[in-house]
């Protein structure tokens, strides 16, 4: 049967900081237990130890040694409960999304449980190597190289938790959303649909809605200017209506999320060509092909690429 009497492990000398090759002693101390004939039993994390006397000495320390150490005492019929020692952190991704895109800015979280409220100091790693950040939280701009994961450990006083399991981040290139419009036919003063797919998509997406200005002194569409359109700015619906169209226009979207705000690339330009009585969807290239204007023949202005 379980007794009254709870111990607790000490450690000495009580240095914060053991360096390999120091020899250490942990002791079992039984508050209320003073005198009384207990045999003790040890453990490292959830590793038992051949050790039955209220003491446990570990020559010359190495890294192996780290960890929690954990003591219970037994008498007759009766046993005290382990001594209170924090589990095994865990590492834990801040964010409502699993897919992350290089440059993406995100905060991985070291928990400890049942070291509530204690006052931890934290190591983190990358991999094998050790980052210099000692609070709960690591905000990480990330890399491709952040893939190759990441774990943690507590430090209080004199104990040091185990590492935790590694948290690894799946990190993609970064995404170009794709711009489709509908109907593909339109009459003049029609409305048009913008839809932005992002690939992978996931939660928190806002979305931004702009027009296309082409320049038309290249008849370029990679030299466009984008203008923001009404009430374009961080929609929670990937889709916006453009009422009354009546003129030729492109249009581009571009999506983000996250604090600070990452964004995606703006996708690739989308034109509705309205002619006379018609409008017609066709690329930004094609547009600029059917848009010939008009020189004089012998105008030194006129480009070469025209029939004379």
């Amino acid at each position: 049967k379980h007794n009254e009497f709870g111990p607790t492990v000490t450690l000495q000398p009580s240095w914060t900081q053991i360096y390999s090759g120091t020899t250490v002693t942990v002791r079992c101390e039984i508050q209320g237990g003073e005198g009384a004939q207990w045999t003790y039993e040890w453990r490292q994390g959830q590793v038992n130890i051949h050790e039955t006397s209220n003491e446990y000495r570990i020559n010359s320390v190495n890294e192996s040694d780290g960890g929690g150490y954990s003591c219970r005492s037994t008498r007759s019929s009766s046993w005290t409960e382990w001594s209170n020692t924090p589990s095994k952190p865990t590492v834990t991704l801040q964010s409502s999304w699993t897919q992350i895109y290089s440059g993406e800015t995100v905060t991985v979280r070291c928990e400890i449980r049942g070291g509530e409220g204690a006052q931890w100091m934290y190591e983190w790693r990358q991999s094998q190597k050790n980052i210099p950040e000692t609070s709960s939280e690591y905000r990480i701009t990330v890399t491709e190289s952040d893939g190759e994961g990441y774990s943690c450990r507590g430090r209080r006083d004199y104990l040091l938790t185990e590492w935790s399991d590694i948290i690894r981040l799946t990190v993609l290139n970064e995404p170009r959303p794709v711009l489709t419009v509908s109907p593909s036919w339109l009459s003049p003063g029609a409305s048009v649909n913008l839809n932005c797919e992002v690939e992978h998509p996931s939660a928190g997406w806002s979305f931004y809605w702009y027009k296309a200005v082409p320049d038309l002194k290249t008849f370029n569409y990679k030299s466009s200017s984008y203008e923001l359109l009404p009430d374009g700015s961080g929609t929670a619906q990937d889709s916006y209506i453009i009422h009354g169209q009546t003129h030729t226009a492109g249009y581009v979207c571009r999506a983000g999320r996250g604090d600070p705000e990452y964004h995606t690339d703006h996708s690739q330009p989308k034109f509705v060509w309205s002619a006379g009585q018609f409008v017609s969807l066709c690329p930004f290239n094609e547009l600029m092909l059917a848009y010939k204007p008009y020189f004089p023949r012998k105008d030194p202005r006129r480009p070469a690429w025209l029939p004379h």
